[in-house]
């Protein structure tokens, strides 16, 4: 069972986020509203998975969580957002675009849990959804 920590300043969000994850058997290992509050939780409960926003309470944006982690051992990233066209990502491994359809998520999760396993991404992808280019100090290969 994979480990997902949910971060998102929208409550309503991710509580639906949670329920639709443990559904399909996957663990939440929390809720993160914040840049602290993620960096905090991921240090401490080591998700294999974070469904990361891009905008987040107080300000702050999920590119500043990513950015905080070691690339050894940085859990797979799927960035959300509805602000894609206008973002450049780095530090994660895919985008989905808002608003998504629930098939959509899960089906982002299980092409980055296969990134982070084998390095590389199998289609079909989602509707919405675009594989980031890999940092230089990325833990994962081109697909």
């Amino acid at each position: 069972m994979l480990k997902v920590l949910i971060v998102e300043d929208d409550l309503m969000l991710a509580d639906f986020l949670e329920e639709l994850l443990v559904e399909h058997d996957y663990k939440v290992t929390g809720i993160a509203r914040t840049v602290g509050d993620a960096v905090a939780r991921i240090r401490h409960s080591a998700p294999d998975l974070v469904i990361l926003d891009l905008r987040l309470a107080g300000g702050g944006l999920g590119t500043e969580v990513a950015a905080q982690l070691a690339a050894d051992g940085r859990p797979g990233i799927l960035y959300v957002t509805g602000n894609m066209s206008q973002v450049v990502l780095t530090n994660g491994d895919a985008c989905l675009a808002k608003p998504y359809r629930s098939v959509d998520l899960i089906r982002g999760l299980q092409i980055v849990a296969e990134i982070v396993t084998t390095g590389k991404a199998q289609p079909p992808f989602p509707q919405g959804f675009r594989l980031l280019q890999p940092a230089a100090n990325s833990h994962v290969a081109p697909a």
